[in-house]
């Protein structure tokens, strides 16, 4: 009996398939009763696997591509100093913590520019008020290090970013 292929989209990264987003050939019995039913995967229409293509060349367009484009971002991200509202208690402690994917998220909705959040170098979130120093890799060995301030901010306002162009000696004295 032939194996029938059948082309998927993955919805999730799977291990020894793909990453999320790719079209790849599977067994339609693979597809119909585990990738399918677990929302890893789903069957590739013609007008799905466009619309795949546009978000990923979108994505692309914000992502940086080579090593000169890489140096652009990161000069933009050295002179950025991003503002996060969180709420706080005793001692400027926050109630619960700014992660990495917070500070990807803040880079992305002030400057528009992805950074991955797993090439946000933080050894653990932050949970203090005040300023914080985050480094990351924009992309290859091209890294950026930005200024993270942690305000106190009401409920109301939880998850609050703003972002600043600073001189980088402004930068520079406060670290």
């Amino acid at each position: 009996m032939a194996r029938r292929a059948q082309q998927a989209i993955l919805l999730q990264d799977v291990e020894k398939l793909g990453r999320k987003g790719d079209v790849v050939q599977v067994a339609a019995g693979h597809l119909r009763n585990y990738l399918g039913p677990r929302k890893l995967a789903e069957a590739a229409t013609d007008a799905r696997v466009a619309e795949v293509q546009r978000q990923a060349d979108q994505r692309a367009r914000h992502e940086a591509q080579s090593d000169e484009q890489a140096r652009d971002m990161a000069h933009v991200l050295n002179r950025t100093v991003l503002t996060i509202k969180r709420r706080a208690g005793m001692e400027d402690k926050l109630y619960g913590s700014v992660t990495s994917t917070d500070i990807s998220d803040a880079i992305w909705k002030a400057r528009k520019i992805r950074i991955d959040r797993r090439k946000v170098d933080l050894d653990e979130p932050i949970k203090t008020l005040g300023s914080h120093k985050v480094t990351m890799t924009v992309y290859g060995d091209v890294r950026a290090m930005l200024k993270v301030m942690v305000v106190p901010g009401g409920a109301e306002e939880e998850g609050g970013v703003e972002a600043f162009e600073a001189e980088p000696s402004d930068l520079e004295d406060e670290f």
